[in-house]
Parts: C-alpha cells; structure tokens; sequence
C-alpha cells in the first residue's frame, strides 16, 4: 500500500502546484482509491478537496468535468446522458460499485492513465481534452503520449456534437478489472475506436476507423483494430485471447453504433 508522512489540503490551485512541486516525491492524492495498487512511500500527498473542482457544467459547446468530480457524479448527471448515447456513464457504471464509484475522482482516472481504466477509452471516442494547471489544454489522446509531468489536471471538457457511441468490456467477474475494453463512435461520418486494457493504456485505432469511413464492414473494421493495436498478456488473460477480444468486442460496438439513433 502506498504510504505518505504529511498530508496537505491547499486553499487554492498555485498552492497545491507550489507544494506539489517542492519535493520529487510528493504526490497528487486524487480520490485515493487504488493507494493499494502501490507500494511506494512518499513524503506528501495533496489533496485538492478545497480547491472547488468537484462540478460538472455544460454550456452550449461542451461539458467540463471538474477533476475532483466523482465518477458517480459522472455516472448520474444528465447532461451526460445527451453525449454519444451516455458511453461515458455506461463505461463507469460497470466499475465495481456506488460506494467505490462516489470515491473515485474522474482527474485521478485520466491523469493516472491506468490500463484498466474503463472511462479512458469513452473519452477518447468522445473527443475530450484535459486542462492542465501549467501544460494548459491538451487533447486527451496527445495527453495518453506524453511521459509522467508535475502538473495539475484541473478538468476534462467533451465538445458537444451530432455523437453515437458504443461501450463494449469483458471481466471475469462484476469486481474484477476489465479483460479488455473497447469505445467506438461517429459523430458526422468521422468514426474513432479506442481499445483500452489491452493491458496498456487505452489507445485509437486509427487505420480501422478510417476504413470504417471508407465504407468498410464492422466486422473488418474490428479486424483490422485487432491487427494494428499491441496486446501482451497477464495473470488475467493471454494476448491471443485480448486480440480475439478486440475483434469481437469492436465489431460489436460498431453495430451499436450503427443502430443508436
């Protein structure tokens, strides 16, 4: 379990920033769910509970979330119901349960770029971007490129758009962390497919949307994804089985897609 000597809850973004980077090893402390997925010790952790970042806001172009937003808050509010068919809420509403979605932050899930995330891949189909507190504002699928930075995620924003979108996962049990996870959407013939879990980070498809736009088959398009992205294997599930995965899962999701109104 990953330990901490002090813990600091700033009044405001330039103070969090100032402390977080006073030491190396000072942290970020999120909504502090998976502090058990690491081992390490670290000498403080900073809280941003008081730096007003737990909203949600709409405005006629686009949703922001605040990073300390909860993924149940997420998980309930209605204007993201209107976004690609509710694949954001649909993502996060297979994680574990309420109790552990109202801890979870939505800025400690897309900063920490875990592999397993489920809302990574919805994000990026949806077209969001980050907001950094010193990198400024980022599109999330340049942000899942870039190596670890000291820097604040102060909030994610998804454009509004003619959007139909697609959340396709696969566990071993409702508890576990996803086999696999693939998102697909179009928004005016452009078509994106983010395939997370693979157990990397969730990354697009690039080649298999574009023969989508070409006016290619679901089910060519998911070959094609499962050809071009890398897979590995883990204690969860060989490559073979993920690439096999890909295929079924991405196939599927398009079809949806094709479907939603």
């Amino acid at each position: 379990m990953l330990t901490f000597q002090k813990l600091a809850q700033p009044q405001s973004l330039a103070e969090a920033y100032e402390i977080l980077t006073a030491q190396k090893n000072n942290f970020l402390l999120g909504g502090g769910a998976f502090l058990r997925l690491s081992s390490a010790r670290r000498s403080t952790a900073v809280d941003l509970s008081a730096c007003k970042l737990s909203y949600i806001e709409e405005t006629e172009s686009e949703v922001r979330l605040g990073a300390m937003a909860t993924l149940r808050d997420l998980e309930v509010h209605p204007s993201l119901r209107q976004l690609g068919c509710g694949v954001a809420q649909r993502a996060v509403s297979h994680i574990i349960g309420v109790q552990f979605r109202q801890s979870v932050t939505v800025g400690g899930s897309v900063f920490g770029r875990f592999g397993f995330s489920d809302l990574l891949p919805a994000l990026l189909v949806l077209g969001a971007s980050v907001h950094l507190y010193k990198g400024g504002a980022v599109p999330l699928a340049q942000f899942m490129e870039l190596p670890p930075q000291k820097d604040i995620l102060t909030e994610v924003v998804i454009p509004k758009g003619n959007c139909r979108a697609s959340y396709q996962q696969m566990r071993t049990s409702c508890s576990d962390f996803p086999l696999l996870n693939v998102a697909v959407s179009e928004t005016d013939g452009v078509w994106k497919i983010a395939v997370g879990a693979r157990p990397g980070r969730a990354a697009l498809a690039m080649r298999a949307a574009a023969c989508l736009e070409a006016g290619a088959a679901p089910e060519e398009a998911a070959r094609l994804a499962a050809a071009e992205l890398s897979f590995a294997g883990n204690n969860r599930a060989s490559e073979a089985y993920r690439r096999q995965l890909c295929e079924a899962l991405t196939a599927r999701a398009v079809k949806e897609v094709l479907a939603c109104n």
